[in-house]
């Protein structure tokens, strides 16, 4: 990819993209410029990576195609006026606030504007990230494209159209979390058992990951791979038992649907 890449914060998420589109190889570090009001965070970070630090967000806009606004959903507004005369249609614009709707973003800038709105999630961090996409109307498939690309460098990434951005905060924005609690649910138990915290964090962790990767390489329904480790009269059957008896599928969708409910809210821009 010859676009050189600008992206407007320096936090969590804007380190993970960084790091991942250069180390899948997607750009080279001295076409990814940054910019974020701590210097010494920003100094770090182009010193770990060898990206280029850029002195405001004019600067770092005026020499980027692509830029990224990876900062906290209320600081939008500045810096979209900060950055929106210097913006024209031959720049893309990503966004990764969640809440943060297409129109809202093309009101702020008040112009045609070339965007596309992300909703990444945490295990990005990791380069397991799972990312929606969704283009604004003037963007072209080309720099579509590009922006697909940059963002499976930190997972796996589809188009969707923006409807279904709030049901993707629920089953992979904010469902990190509730994996995070099944794990730690399973450790306390085998530490009940007898095993050492540390060990039954890697033993429960390490069957969730191995569990999603077989649903993403094997195509089967889930329901068949848990037909495949459910044998007759079995120790594994009690346990989908208990989870059935106690609601395991039902507590799990309403959590899922109070996310979503909740995004609805949040990003209602009325």
């Amino acid at each position: 990819m010859n676009q050189p890449i600008g992206i407007i914060g320096a936090g969590n998420m804007a380190s993970a993209i960084a790091r991942g589109i250069i180390d899948k190889k997607a750009v080279t570090p001295s076409s990814v410029h940054m910019f974020d009001p701590d210097s010494t965070k920003l100094a770090d970070l182009a010193n770990e990576l060898n990206v280029v630090p850029e002195s405001n967000n004019i600067a770092l806009v005026k020499n980027s195609n692509i830029i990224i606004l990876a900062v906290k959903p209320n600081i939008y507004p500045t810096v979209i006026k900060e950055i929106r005369d210097a913006v024209d249609q031959s720049k893309t614009i990503v966004t990764i606030a969640a809440g943060q709707k297409i129109s809202i973003i093309e009101n702020l800038f008040g112009k045609p504007i070339s965007l596309v709105r992300v909703m990444p999630n945490t295990p990005a961090l990791v380069g397991e990230g799972m990312s929606a996409l969704t283009p604004n109307q003037f963007i072209s498939e080309e720099n579509k494209k590009e922006v697909l690309t940059l963002f499976e460098c930190l997972g796996k990434a589809e188009i969707i159209p923006e409807k279904l951005m709030d049901a993707v905060t629920g089953i992979s924005g904010s469902s990190p979390a509730f994996v995070f609690m099944f794990i730690e649910a399973m450790a306390d138990a085998g530490v009940q058992a007898g095993m050492p915290r540390q060990q039954a964090y890697t033993f429960a962790a390490q069957a969730v990951l191995g569990s999603a990767k077989m649903v993403l390489d094997s195509g089967k329904h889930p329901g068949e791979l848990k037909d495949m480790v459910t044998s007759p009269s079995g120790t594994t059957i009690e346990g989908v038992l208990t989870l059935e008896n106690k609601g395991f599928r039902g507590i799990v969708s309403q959590a899922v649907k109070d996310t979503i409910e909740k995004s609805i809210v949040m990003s209602k821009d009325d």
